[in-house]
């Protein structure tokens, strides 16, 4: 058997488990409401809006036209390393496109990059030129989606870097861009860290909520003045509120993946919370900044492949693999900001080495969902700077 044959994909969902997520979630036993109910999120998804999102979820959305439109983009499975990897190839109609492998985080999926897809393999019909063409991969990493099942321990950041680099081989690339944000970060500045003789340029997404980090997953320079300390220190503080989902993944993962695999409700509350605190504006419902069938496709799609448990155990591997997210690398790096604040150049930047850093107000964590269009003109701009002549 040729395991390294590339198979097309369909998702065909079977209409039993359709039928069972619905009635998982008209059943739903309820918690008895809060003596005083925070409709704010301070103490995570109010019960009265989960609610309704739950009924919305059972009732009105759509899973065959949603599953429609991701089956109108090819998608592909082959076995890397003993592993399925499930990835969209979506070529340009431009001959001369720039390939560029586009890696989502968490707690997202290829579902990100939905509204991407389109503007950057036909810029013509999107407001750009054919020097703006990419042709795109687009992967599932080990343990989402449909890169399921896990086949065995250890896949995490470095070892799911080095399988799309035998992807991007195997689909005959052998000079490409890479982009992500959150996860896909990491293993983007992995790529360009292990191979520069292949990756062309890497371009990341982050938003100031990354400046919580500092001191866990980077140090924190000495040259920043007592005002930026302390937008950094509020970031900190900001984070210890908000890492409790890591701290549980990165060390009890079983213990959440069975609640995360029986309830959907369990699922839907535990992606909504950080896609509520983590947009921009955080005041808004997550359905407020990101479209909520898009929001309940990616939350679907954790269901049916049960990655709620398999996402949670790549948490753990990561975290125990005692490698950092950051890989210096020499290949040229640029920056896409959300909800910025200058201090995060500051921080990652202080010389302004970067050939690329573009600061947005708007947007947040997810930007592939919040600000597309904002997100395709960094692609465009930043890649245009490493063509030939530019």
């Amino acid at each position: 058997m040729n395991t390294s044959a590339i198979r097309p994909f369909r998702i065909e969902i079977p209409q039993t488990d359709l039928d069972d997520l619905r009635s998982r979630l008209a059943h739903t036993r309820w918690p008895e409401p809060a003596p005083t109910e925070a409709a704010d999120f301070s103490r995570g998804v109010p019960l009265s809006y989960l609610r309704e999102l739950a009924q919305y979820w059972g009732n009105d959305f759509d899973w065959r036209a949603q599953e429609a439109r991701l089956n109108s983009y090819p998608q592909f499975l082959t076995e890397i390393d003993g592993q399925t990897i499930h990835f969209l190839h979506v070529p340009s109609p431009v001959p001369s496109a720039t390939p560029l492998l586009m890696t989502h985080g968490y707690p997202g999926s290829f579902v990100e990059f939905l509204e991407l897809i389109n503007p950057l393999t036909n810029p013509v019909a999107h407001g750009g030129s054919t020097a703006d063409a990419f042709h795109l991969v687009i992967p599932s990493i080990t343990g989402f989606g449909f890169s399921t099942p896990v086949s065995s321990p250890g896949w995490e950041v470095a070892r799911t870097t080095e399988a799309f680099a035998v992807l991007m081989d195997r689909l005959g690339y052998t000079r490409y861009g890479a982009h992500g944000g959150d996860v896909g970060a990491g293993i983007t500045g992995r790529l360009a860290a292990l191979y520069p003789d292949r990756v062309i340029g890497t371009l990341v997404n982050s938003d100031r909520g990354s400046l919580g980090l500092a001191g866990e997953q980077f140090p924190i320079p000495d040259h920043l003045t007592e005002d930026e300390l302390a937008v950094v220190n509020a970031e900190r503080e900001s984070w210890k509120a908000e890492r409790g989902y890591l701290d549980l993944q990165s060390h009890r993962p079983e213990t959440i993946a069975a609640a995360l695999t029986a309830s959907p409700v369990a699922q839907l509350a535990w992606i909504t919370d950080k896609f509520q605190t983590w947009t921009n504006p955080a005041a808004l419902t997550p359905d407020q900044a990101v479209p909520r069938d898009q929001l309940l496709t990616n939350i679907t799609l954790y269901w049916f492949t049960r990655t709620g448990a398999t996402s949670a155990r790549f948490l753990w591997e990561a975290a125990h693999s005692g490698l950092s997210w950051l890989a210096p690398s020499t290949v040229p790096a640029g920056w896409s900001i959300f909800n910025t604040t200058p201090v995060l150049r500051r921080f990652m930047d202080p010389t302004h080495q970067s050939p690329f850093w573009s600061d947005h107000k708007e947007g947040g964590h997810f930007a592939a969902m919040e600000a597309p269009a904002l997100l395709v003109d960094d692609l465009r701009t930043f890649f245009k700077t490493l063509q030939p002549g530019a």
